[in-house]
Order: structure tokens, then sequence, then C-alpha cells
């Protein structure tokens, strides 16, 4: 579907009448039905995503990591500049996302959720030795309007889980945290989730009641071949995730992802599910990798889509268990690339 000019003149006109307030979900009974989500974002590059996105009308938008880019930016004569990450100036970033037109009448039309990667963390590809991880978590969680009782706010990192729908239409949304805990990929033992963090995300899914499961990662989980940062550099990590999602009686689970400048899907059919284990990587809201100059992913459905776009997630709960139809859309809101997880 491709917006019309008209719509698109009057959703950024309402943009730029409206004052921004942020919105974290305050209703958690219904069913998510449509939900969006995205990654790498600049707050001083256009951003052209947001009315078209908000077209869709999705019942939540997901934040999938870099939402802001703390620690640099690119002038508009193409140089980087970088910068002395602290406080300040990372509280000043998010501010400017806040404020950014589009952005700022999304926000009061959809519930947001999210996690982070490295540049909103504070530092490209940082890790767990990041000193000012504390302070930037804080900040992210101000940014999405977690409220104070939150249990985000009560422990280290930024992972967390909720609950969308009434039992047999129900979505638990987990966001993942990549960074606050992470070795090295380098280390000997590489360890991404940390102890604790892995012991909440077994707890969370084995305890789960959901009908489906929306697993939201910083960086990609099933590819394997590429050279940049993914799971797969901490391969037991990675095993011990998709042995959790194997387990009897684990309800449908899909995978997000962003990162990586460009959009793909990949699907792991495996014996021991009952359905293909699919994980949608979408990065590019503001810049992407156009001259991608391609990679292998025995995994990849479909083509990789380079321009700006967002993912769209339409789950259809009229049998017994759901059915998600996921795509890839690009900026004038047309179809890229899409695959269905069909029911169990």
């Amino acid at each position: 579907m491709r917006i019309s000019t008209d719509s698109l003149c009057a959703l950024t006109a309402l943009c730029l009448a409206t004052t921004a307030s942020a919105k974290f979900p305050d209703n958690f009974d219904q069913p998510l039905e449509v939900v969006a989500f995205g990654s790498c974002n600049r707050d001083e590059l256009p951003q052209p995503l947001w009315p078209v996105i908000a077209a869709n009308a999705p019942d939540l938008w997901i934040w999938g990591g870099d939402n802001i880019y703390a620690d640099w930016h690119e002038r508009p004569d193409g140089r980087r500049v970088n910068h002395t990450v602290n406080r300040e100036w990372v509280a000043e970033c998010y501010a400017a996302q806040r404020v950014q037109p589009g952005y700022a009448v999304f926000r009061e039309l959809i519930p947001i959720l999210g996690t982070w990667d490295d540049h909103d963390y504070g530092r490209n590809n940082a890790t767990s030795s990041y000193k000012l991880k504390a302070v930037t978590r804080d900040l992210a969680l101000e940014f999405m309007e977690v409220p104070p009782e939150d249990a985000r706010w009560q422990r280290e990192g930024l992972y967390g889980a909720y609950d969308f729908g009434p039992e047999g239409r129900r979505t638990k949304v987990v966001l993942l945290d990549n960074r606050y805990f992470a070795s090295s990929r380098k280390a000997d033992a590489p360890d991404l989730l940390g102890d604790a963090q892995r012991e909440w995300l077994a707890a969370t899914l084995r305890e789960s009641t959901a009908d489906l499961h929306l697993l939201v990662s910083g960086t990609q989980i099933l590819s394997e071949a590429h050279e940049y940062e993914k799971w797969a550099d901490y391969p037991e990590d990675r095993e011990w995730l998709l042995d959790l999602i194997r387990e009897e009686g684990m309800p449908m689970t899909v995978l997000l992802s962003g990162d990586r400048h460009i959009h793909e899907i990949s699907v792991l059919d495996d014996p021991a599910l009952d359905y293909p284990l699919v994980d949608v990587t979408s990065s590019g809201l503001t810049h992407s990798w156009e001259d991608f100059p391609g990679e292998a992913n025995s995994l990849r459905r479909g083509e990789v889509f380079t321009g700006l776009g967002f993912g769209l997630l339409t789950i259809d709960w009229s049998g017994k268990t759901p059915e998600v139809t996921i795509e890839i859309r690009d900026d004038e809101n047309a179809v890229r690339n899409s695959v269905t997880v069909p029911r169990q």
C-alpha cells in the first residue's frame, strides 16, 4: 500500500501542531494485532518514516536499538563528528529526538516500548566494561517513559517483559539487553547475557502464559556468517536460547533484531519446532547501507532491502493459535519482503 500525498501532508501538519508527550503503554488488556518496530535512528537526520508507520495504525511500536547516536553524528558536509559522551550530552540527544516533529505526534498516537544497542548505550560496539552504562540505562528508561514502579528500574540493565491481551490471545514482548552484561566477543568464554539476565529470561519464558513471544534483540540472533556483531559471536548463549525456545510447550516465538543498517529475514526450519523460527532484522529508520555489497546467509528468505524502512507484524488471532505475517516496508509503505509464520 502506498500512502497518498494528501495523507502524508495531513499527518505532517498534525506533527507540527502537536506538543510532544511520551507514550508508555497504558492498556495491556487488549491483544496486539499490529506491531511495528525499527532501529538505527539519528536525531540530526530527516525522519520521514513516522507518518508512514503511523498510517498502519500499529498497536505498539518497539525500538530495536540505536534509537539515538550519542557517540557521533555526521555534518551536512559529510564530515563525521565524534562526541565525548556524558550525561548531559546523552540527555540532549534524547531531548532532540522527543521534539523531532514526526516523532512528537507519533508518540501521542502509538504506545512505545524498546531496548537499545551500542550507539544509544554510548559507544560503538561497547560491552559491559563501558563506564557510563548505569547513566545511559537511566536515560534510556526515561526516554521511553518507563514508569518508576516498573521492575526494569529495580535491576541493572535494560531488559524486561510485558504481556498484552487476554488468555488465548496473549503476546509477551521480551526486551533483551545485549550490552550491559556482555563480555568482549573475543573473550576465551564470551558471555552475552550475564547470569542474572539469563536466569530471568529462562524463568520468564518457562512461566509464560502467553500464546506468542516476541523476543527483541539489538543484534541478530540467527544469522551467523557475517563479520559484524551477532549472537553467533557468543555461541553458548545462542545455543542456550535456541534450546530454551525448543522446549516442549513453548509457544510460537518470533525474533526481532536491528543494528545492521539493512533489512532482512532469516528463517530456521528446526525439526524440534512446530513452526519456522524467524529473525526479522529491520535497521535503517534514518540511514541505511545503500551500497551494501552482499554477504552470505544460508537462512535468508527473500532479498536484502537496503533503503529506509521498518518492520511490521500482523497477528491473526482467529484460530486456536496465532498466525503472524512479518513484513519489511519502505518509506512509501510498500512491502519489500515478507514471510508468514503459520498456526501450529
